[in-house]
């Protein structure tokens, strides 16, 4: 309802009152929601969007007329969702893909600064398409028996597979047929039965005398041999005799002595067969044989199955050059067997493992572990050098109490098991104890090494349950009003109201799904004061799996020798090729067939099982040689490409040291109240206040929200007790390493144009230190 007061002036006689809509008389008599009768008011009993005008009350008697100012009265109208749209056809014909929905806000649409629609406008999910299946035939029947018309039958059918999907039927005949005789069976067309006997006793004339023949040969044959093996007895007496009289054959003895030389030749008159069948031309990739005494017969002369090597010059063998060597046989597809079971240290002789391993063999830890003590204040939790922090907000824990709450990391083999093609993207995160109670949302921050630039990923949060089974807690993209998932490049800051232990996963939707890998190259002596080893490892960019690598090379005397770097690893099944190149050639020289090495596909893309390095061994040619200077080039196939350069001194009196990490969160792992949060706690008050409050163009919280970048599932925020005090819990999470307020001050500071209540703010509500402390900040 709507009404607007006029009190004409006092006058003789009493004036009239009129109304005017836009300088137009208002008929209250022709519009029954209109009522201008009590005490000259306007009365508009239910307002409609034509009621929006500029509205005078006009009075007037014999000797004068009056006119007040005008009201504008505005009505808006608040936006309203349209009914959604059918599901899309997936985007893929052939596999997973994805198809969509959407709908409008416009049943109604926003009028007059109304609000616009609440929720998400457009829906995703996955879906599978089905892919044609071609036929296949099975293998033949055996053939039937032989038919009176002398020939016999086999099948064949099309179901090996069948086709499916609409794939193609196989192609060819489903039968065959043929004479079961050789041609026989006819004789004058005549059946074989039905030849007279005469030709069936000249038959077997001759075979009886072709019998009685073979006979008298095979007698004279052993005569001949009896008569030798007497022989034989008489000459060489009873402790010597020749088995080969006793078989009737005559054999010849060529006895010559071996040529000198070479060892490793078990004949050397035999000529090595160089027969090659198939060329592939490419790089070649071998395993490193660890020492020159593995170069042994067993070696040389026991290759892998359908093996073959065709060496067209064997100075580029010796330098590992592989470009100009052909590499021949069935089976590509892996360079390198899996399992290792010693320390990459260690290099034993006789050891033919490969060079490309785990870390299994390393002293592990099962669990990386901190804890503080937080009470009603709140504070910040923070795993030194993980990416991994926790925020417990003022007044999540109830007045006069406190909690010891902790936080770890499961170093060991992880117990989330994927299913599928899902990939788990973060480490497994537990915090505690889980029977503690919050009243607000607590934000944990887990990194991750998904790049979510593209909507290749579906990315979901589980969490353990007491059982050890692992169930999903809600999808990236979802709507949802138990958390809260806030998806930025490097991190995901989860808003919760119950600890326990959680881990983020994707799916890749297409090929172009992307995992960031983290490539750093390592050196250290070895135990020959000549050799050098360098250590090339792949891991996920994730803050903590770099640090696991950094604790086990510290433990082995390794050295960072340049700035890690990010490589896009793409979900599209092409493996991964380590090589060194440009080292120079009369300093230093390599292992045979070790300058590239290949890591098949699987393992990267499932590195965070275990840390993966690949090594190569460098050795001196003087001990007088104290500079080291190489590429390492890391490359996926198809795919991104990086350069490590390496730029070192061996001496650990000339060495650079390159420092692992940062230590902006390492020193104080535990902060507890107000200086564990970057906005003071009396303008927090006041920023909650003057947003919580409900406003005619719709809430300000979530104008907050969308200066914060804050644009979806904004129902969650809605059933909290104070949206705006969780909304700025998950800036301080996003903000922990920010040294300043810029960012929630430029928030702020565009909000404040149009809405006057945050000019009360003043330095008489506030404590004085926090007022200069956001005055510095330009807050």
């Amino acid at each position: 309802m709507i009404v607007l007061h006029c009190r004409p002036p006092e006058g003789v006689p009493a004036a009239e009152v009129e109304w005017l809509k836009n300088e137009e008389p208002i008929d209250s008599e022709q519009d029954e929601n209109i009522d201008t009768r009590a005490d000259h008011n306007l009365i508009i009993r239910q307002a409609r969007l034509s009621d929006s005008g500029n509205y005078t009350c006009m009075a007037a008697n014999i000797v004068a007329k009056r006119r007040s100012l005008s009201a504008t009265v505005v009505v808006y109208v608040n936006g309203g969702w349209s009914s959604w749209t059918e599901w899309s056809a997936c985007n893929v014909r052939c596999g997973r893909g994805w198809q969509k929905r959407s709908r409008t806000c416009t049943n109604p649409a926003p009028l007059n600064g109304g609000a616009f629609c609440e929720g998400m406008s457009v829906q995703k999910i996955t879906c599978t398409s089905l892919c044609p299946v071609d036929g296949s035939w099975e293998v033949w029947s055996e053939w039937s028996v032989c038919s009176p018309e002398c020939e016999h039958l086999r099948i064949r059918e099309c179901t090996a597979p069948p086709p499916r999907n609409g794939g193609k039927f196989c192609e060819g005949l489903s039968q065959e047929s043929e004479n079961c005789t050789d041609g026989l069976c006819i004789l004058d067309k005549k059946p074989l039965h039905e030849i007279k006997p005469q030709s069936i006793e000249n038959a077997s004339d001759i075979a009886l005398y072709s019998g009685l023949g073979a006979a008298v040969v095979a007698v004279a044959v052993l005569v001949i041999g009896v008569t030798l093996y007497r022989r034989s007895q008489s000459d060489y007496g009873v402790d010597v005799i020749d088995s080969s009289a006793l078989t009737g054959g005559f054999q010849t003895f060529n006895f010559k002595t071996v040529r000198q030389g070479n060892s490793l030749l078990l004949n050397s008159s035999m000529q090595p067969d160089l027969t090659v069948s198939r060329t592939y031309s490419g790089p070649i990739c071998l395993q490193d044989p660890l020492d020159k005494e593995l170069m042994t017969e067993s070696s040389l002369f026991n290759p892998l199955s359908d093996i073959k090597v065709k060496v067209q010059s064997s100075f580029m063998v010796s330098l590992g050059v592989s470009e100009r060597a052909e590499y021949h046989g069935k089976n590509h597809s892996g360079t390198f067997p899996h399992g290792n079971n010693r320390s990459f240290s260690t290099m034993h002789p006789r050891n033919k493992t490969p060079y490309i391993q785990n870390m299994s063999s390393l002293p592990t830890r099962t669990e990386l572990r901190t804890t503080g003590v937080f009470g009603h204040l709140g504070g910040r939790l923070v795993m030194p050098n993980t990416g991994v922090s926790l925020l417990i907000p003022h007044g999540a824990i109830p007045e006069e109490n406190s909690w010891e709450i902790y936080m770890s990391i499961n170093q060991g083999e992880p117990s989330l098991q994927s299913d599928g093609s899902e990939v788990l993207l973060s480490p497994e995160v537990t915090c505690g104890p889980p029977d503690m109670i919050v009243t607000t949302p607590f934000a944990l921050t887990i990194p991750h090494c998904a790049d979510v630039s593209s909507e290749h990923w579906n990315i979901h949060l589980k969490k353990r349950t007491q059982q050890g089974k692992w169930e999903e807690v809600m999808s990236v993209e979802d709507e949802s009003t138990s958390c809260y998932c806030l998806l930025d490049p490097f991190a995901c800051h989860v808003l919760l109201d119950s600890f326990g232990t959680y881990a983020l996963t994707g799916e890749p939707i297409t090929d172009c799904a992307v995992k960031q890998l983290k490539v750093a190259v390592f050196g250290c002596m070895s135990c020959n004061s000549l050799d050098y080893n360098l250590r090339v490892y792949c891991v996920d960019n994730t803050p903590w799996a770099f640090q696991e690598v950094v604790s086990d090379e510290r433990h082995q005397g390794g050295q960072l020798l340049e700035e890690p770097k990010l490589l896009h690893f793409k979900g599209n099944t092409f493996s991964l090729q380590i090589s060194i190149l440009d080292i120079p050639p009369f300093l230093w020289r390599i292992k045979p067939f070790t300058a590239c090495q290949e890591v098949p596909f699987s393992r990267v893309w499932c590195s965070n099982r275990q840390p993966l390095h690949c090594a190569f061994s460098l050795e001196r040619y003087t001990p007088t040689t104290t500079q080291l200077s190489c590429k390492i080039c890391i490359r996926q196939l198809k795919g991104h490409e990086q350069i490590l350069q390496v730029q070192t001194s061996i001496l650990e009196s000339e060495r650079e040291t390159i420092t692992f990490f940062a230590q902006e969160d390492s020193t104080f792992p535990a902060q507890t109240g107000p200086k564990a949060f970057k906005i003071p706690y009396s303008i927090r008050q006041r920023i909650c206040a003057t947003f919580d409050t409900p406003n005619a163009k719709g809430k300000d919280w979530q104008m907050l929200a969308q200066k914060n970048s804050i644009n979806r599932n904004l129902s969650y925020f809605a059933t909290q007790s104070s949206p705006s005090a969780v909304i700025l819990n998950l800036w301080e999470a996003r903000h922990q390493h920010d040294g300043d307020l810029d960012s929630l001050a430029c928030a702020l500071e565009e909000i404040g144009r149009t809405h006057t209540k945050l000019s009360n703010i003043t330095e008489s509500q506030l404590d004085e230190a926090d007022f200069n402390y956001s005055r510095q900040n330009g807050l």
